[in-house]
């Protein structure tokens, strides 16, 4: 187990199979030595995080599922390096999509859920680049979206 997952380890968290695309795209696709990662939903196992931000869901419920995209997107990430996690240089940048009400406006709170998680694991490889955005509707009607740009070597 390298760095990086060691780390996720002594966070509690163990880094699932990496999800399969929903539709016609790829998970992810290299370019040089940047690697873009398709959007990952909040999906915990089998369960989809789903609900409105400002309706039916709260910050709190929001961070969360912006946690468990971070996780997937980590998972995406390992698989495009081989299974060696510890290819990954640093996140560059993450797009974050909430499914909120026109009302809503604290996006970035929930984004800060994969935000924090990726700085907790993994450092300063962790800190990125980031938007925050509503989204009237999301696929499945879940709560967060997240894609994101990784440098890797």
């Amino acid at each position: 187990m390298g760095q990086f997952e060691t780390k996720l380890a002594e966070l509690g968290v163990t880094l699932p199979e990496a999800p399969l695309p929903a539709a016609n795209y790829v998970p992810y696709v290299q370019s040089g030595t940047l690697l873009h990662v398709s959007g990952q939903i909040s999906k915990d196992g089998d369960t989809l995080i789903t609900g409105k931000l400002g309706a039916d869901l709260d910050v709190a419920a929001g961070a969360a599922a912006a946690k468990v995209c971070a996780i997937a997107l980590l998972a995406q990430v390992k698989a495009a390096c081989g299974g060696d996690l510890d290819r990954l240089v640093r996140v560059v940048k993450l797009g974050g999509f909430v499914n909120s009400t026109p009302e809503f406006t604290e996006q970035p709170q929930v984004i800060n859920g994969a935000s924090d998680f990726l700085g907790a694991a993994l450092g300063e490889a962790g800190k990125h680049a980031r938007s925050a955005v509503s989204a009237a509707s999301l696929p499945f009607g879940v709560a967060v979206e997240i894609d994101g740009v990784f440098e890797i070597k």
